[in-house]
């Protein structure tokens, strides 16, 4: 396996810990209370495990490639969290404002609380794995 690669799995599997654990946090003291309270009726009685594992899998890429960019020496840690503030922007905002387009009472609230946790998340998720990468990145410029 060639370093490009290692490095990307790298930057993944740290990435996909650190979302899950900041994601967590957030599903169990903030967005389970508030889609309950504002969109409970649309709620299915249990969380879809498959499609729970695909978005992780799938989002965490997009934080890797849009944020990190592992393989990219010389992008700044401005130019990181601001990739990835702009890709949950887009992302969760594709979200909520299609579910507010063609959901029947869904929430506004959930809307703007939603894009703007997919900023924040993404930005907070890039920052903490590229600060934990950032020892790795020197030594590899270094050699």
């Amino acid at each position: 396996m060639n370093t490009r690669v290692k490095k990307w799995l790298l930057a993944y599997a740290v990435t996909a810990v650190v979302f899950a654990v900041i994601d967590v946090v957030w599903i169990l003291t903030v967005a389970n209370r508030q889609y309950e309270s504002q969109i409970g009726g649309l709620l299915a009685p249990s969380v879809n495990a498959t499609g729970a594992v695909l978005f992780y899998l799938v989002y965490v890429m997009g934080i890797v490639h849009f944020g990190i960019r592992p393989n990219d020496a010389d992008a700044t840690m401005r130019q990181r969290v601001t990739g990835a503030a702009l890709f949950g922007f887009f992302t969760y905002a594709t979200w909520a404002l299609t579910a507010l387009a063609v959901l029947k009472d869904f929430s506004p609230v959930v809307a703007v609380t939603d894009i703007v946790w997919g900023v924040a998340a993404c930005s907070t998720v890039t920052w903490l794995t590229a600060t934990v990468l950032r020892p790795a990145r020197a030594r590899q410029r270094a050699s």
